[in-house]
């Protein structure tokens, strides 16, 4: 069963967890529902174990669901910068347990400097590991999950721990974003977490809430509709090299381009800031995204991914993507 890696390993992470006396948890960079959502799982766990836990959160900028988020729960939880994690560390460092979620990807964390700093690691995430994966600590890594918040309410339901609806909502919600309304990577295990959640008191009118989004921000990303390649079913579309985008705008595109017919993979390319730009990938799972997203040492799974590139240009990353996927329909 596709949640069975998480069950198996439960037992391992109580044991982790009730022999430490601070526990910090840290997802990737440029947060989104689930990320976020499992970390305050996550945090909700150790609250049960009494344990004191802090939550490592360097992003500048967030996306609205996120902010929503964040501004209700502002004080309900120890949110600090990566900077503040010396000061915080129990003096005894076996005592500190880092739990990473939604990546274990070093370069992709909310900060690489603090895995030099906690020896011991948890990482649960429910994508791809491959060479770039962090190889210390126990890891959780089921790739058949739709979600890491699906892996976390599965602990929850194990350890019988009493979830308010909010949260039970927060859950939902990243489950929700993940397999885009449950169209992706979805089976039978997905369906009943949603329904286990529901029975706790998740709303879908608030997970809907948390998912809208803004208006002038839904106008611009419809831009990158206008200049899509068609190559053996698979959609490149790619952005203007003066229009900047947010990580979970390419993310939305790409969803929505497998709608379309003809389609069964998509790769849309925008700027993120002035010298980075993102690949955000989907496939309706008969198409290794992967490989081709390590080759801009980026990574995922047969159904999403995606890279980001530093120090390089729209044009250049449209050319050499489009290069690869010939060459990869030659050899197919």
């Amino acid at each position: 069963m596709a949640i069975m890696v998480i069950l198996e390993n439960s037992k391992e992470i109580i044991k982790e967890i009730k022999k430490s006396k601070k526990i910090f948890i840290m997802g990737h960079k440029d947060l989104d529902l689930d990320a976020l959502g499992s970390s305050i799982g996550m945090a909700l766990i150790a609250k049960h174990y009494n344990k004191e836990c802090f939550i490592i959160i360097d992003d500048k900028n967030h996306e609205m669901g996120v902010s929503k988020i964040l501004e209700e729960q502002e004080g309900c939880f120890n949110i600090i910068k990566s900077n503040e994690v010396d000061n915080n560390l129990y003096s005894h460092h076996k005592k500190n347990l880092l739990i990473v979620l939604d990546t274990s990807k070093s370069d992709l964390v909310q900060s690489s400097d603090v895995l030099g700093k906690i020896t011991r690691k948890i990482i649960i995430d429910h994508h791809e590991y491959d060479d770039k994966s962090i190889k210390d600590g126990l890891l959780v890594i089921d790739n058949n999950v739709s979600s890491t918040c699906e892996m976390l309410t599965t602990l929850v339901e194990k350890l019988k721990i009493d979830l308010e609806s909010y949260y039970a909502t927060l859950l939902l919600s990243g489950i929700v974003l993940d397999t885009n309304n449950f169209t992706l990577k979805t089976n039978a295990e997905t369906y009943y977490t949603a329904y286990y959640l529901a029975c706790l008191g998740a709303s879908t009118k608030k997970v809907q809430y948390l998912l809208k989004q803004d208006l002038k921000e839904y106008i611009e990303r419809q831009k990158l509709f206008t200049d899509i390649t068609i190559i053996d079913k698979i959609a490149v579309s790619k952005g203007t090299s003066y229009a900047k985008y947010r990580r979970e705008d390419l993310a939305k595109v790409a969803d929505i381009l497998l709608f379309f017919n003809g389609v069964e993979a998509s790769f849309v390319i925008g700027k993120l800031g002035d010298k980075v730009v993102g690949v955000s990938a989907r496939s309706m799972g008969n198409y290794d995204i992967n490989n081709i997203l390590k080759e801009f040492n980026g990574g995922g799974d047969q159904y999403n991914g995606a890279a980001r590139i530093e120090d390089d240009t729209v044009s250049k990353i449209n050319q050499k993507l489009v290069k690869l996927l010939k060459e990869k329909n030659q050899e197919g």
